[in-house]
């Protein structure tokens, strides 16, 4: 072959050089064109160029974007402190969203935390971070073992139940006392004291299995129980919650009555229909591999669950952890789809949410004697509900002290399921931005509880 290499370079040339100054001839001639008018005086350069950038900051998802960064930064930044200091990576993520709200951020820099987050870019931000809040119940559905409630019900479930009504009875009892305060005008007072039942009822399942793989406890009798224990409070409490927004919503007890029909449909369409489809798909898949087919099989079934559980009533968050609970049970299976899902989830999507709760979060509402009280009251009845109640119902079915008392301790893990469970409150307008502080505040304390307590315990037993 001949060498071409000339060749093509005069190609090039005269190919950008000619069709180069074709370009420049029609701009130059388009601007003859031009009315005066509608052509702007040219101004300073640099000054055009600097109003450029920040139109392009301010832009919608350059906006977005820059909130990505700041979150992700701070909110890894103090999970990684906090898991120095001996507490799980999501406690100082939660603190990450209380400072960069009003709390903090917006009480000693408010330019910044207007800058950064005007309130015109909230409902953007409040959206993304709902999407991360399905894929992480789908996550939690998902790590829902529900063949692990069978052969273990008697104990498992006793404590369960314990650990639910124990709580919600007692956090009924508070909202009686702070209902006339405390509540938002024009909430009934069933919304308002159902409510903070559920809120005082919730485990952290996600958190507690991390605590108990972190302590060597999987596989153990104790780590068994919990872990057990902690499922059986996931579906109860949740079962519990689609009711009371179904309540809510309706604004009757007869129209919920509908809508809990129509949710129990749901629920039979879901577990009779859909998992036996589900489950052929994954048959027709290699053994052993996750086609992409079923991929895109249980991502239908995740907006598909969650569109008919908002449209019903009961919230699309219980949709999309029926979703994960009701897919095939093959561990395999679970951990490749959990491991697809949860990085981009847990690390990426997560802590918006984690912000935005702290957006709502203003500790400076609490400027009385009096609101801390009512603060110290809320963690005492959380306290004493789920720790007490977990650990004397484990004591009655015949387990010993310390095993009792770290079944309790691990029950009382609230951590990110609270805030969840809160913000749906939140939008429903039956928690006042008050009580939301307090209960997001309660969160925190009871889920950086967990560590210690299970600390002070095993060196109590090693000393007896």
């Amino acid at each position: 072959m001949t060498n071409r290499g000339p060749r093509d370079t005069l190609f090039y040339t005269l190919t950008i050089g000619g069709f180069s100054a074709l370009i420049y001839a029609v701009l130059q001639a388009g601007k003859q064109l031009e009315h005066t008018a509608q052509v702007s005086p040219n101004g300073n350069a640099w000054q055009d160029f600097l109003a450029a950038l920040q139109a392009g900051l301010h832009a919608p998802l350059a906006l977005l974007l820059a909130q990505m960064v700041t979150i992700l930064l701070v909110a890894r930044g103090l999970g990684w402190v906090f898991q120095k200091l001996g507490q799980p990576a999501v406690v100082g993520e939660m603190a990450a969203g209380i400072m960069l709200g009003p709390s903090l951020l917006g009480r000693y820099w408010p330019e910044a935390m207007a800058g950064l987050f005007p309130a015109r870019s909230l409902d953007n931000l409040k959206f993304v971070s709902q999407i991360g809040m399905l894929l992480f119940m789908f996550v939690v559905g998902l790590e829902l073992d529900l063949s692990s409630l069978r052969g273990k019900a008697h104990k498992a479930v006793v404590i369960s139940h314990a650990s639910i009504v124990i709580p919600f009875s007692l956090g009924l009892g508070l909202a009686y006392f702070l209902y006339e305060n405390w509540a938002p005008a024009g909430v009934q007072f069933a919304s308002f004291g159902l409510f903070m039942g559920i809120a005082m009822s919730i485990t952290a399942f996600p958190v507690l299995a991390r605590i108990v793989r972190d302590r060597g406890l999987t596989g153990t009798p104790l780590g068994t129980l919990v872990i057990t224990c902690a499922a059986a409070d996931d579906v109860t409490a949740w079962c519990l919650l689609a009711a009371v927004v179904a309540l809510v919503k309706a604004g009757s007890f007869v129209s919920a009555l509908y809508i809990v029909a129509l949710a129990a449909l749901y629920v039979l369409l879901m577990l009779r229909v859909v998992r036996p489809l589900l489950a052929r798909v994954v048959q027709r898949s290699p053994a052993g591999v996750l086609s992409l087919s079923s991929l895109a099989a249980f991502f239908f079934t995740l907006v598909f669950s969650a569109l008919l559980a908002e449209v019903i009533g009961i919230h699309a968050l219980f949709g999309a952890f029926l979703a994960g609970a009701i897919l095939p049970a093959d561990d395999q299976l679970r951990e490749t789809v959990r491991g697809k899902v949860q990085d981009v989830a847990v690390l990426l999507l997560l802590p918006l949410f984690f912000v935005f709760t702290g957006l709502r979060t203003e500790i400076g509402l609490l400027n009385t004697a009096d609101a801390w009280l009512v603060g110290a009251a809320i963690v005492a009845v959380a306290v004493a509900g789920k720790f007490l109640g977990s650990a004397l119902a484990a004591r009655a079915v015949g387990y010993g002290w310390p095993d009792s008392l770290s079944v309790g301790a691990l029950m009382n893990t609230r951590g990110l399921m609270e805030l969840v469970v809160l913000n749906i409150g939140y939008d429903l307008g039956i928690l006042s931005p008050g009580i939301f502080t307090l209960m997001v505040l309660m969160a925190l304390a009871t889920t950086c509880m967990t560590g210690p307590a299970l600390d002070l315990i095993q060196r109590r037993q090693v000393a007896g």
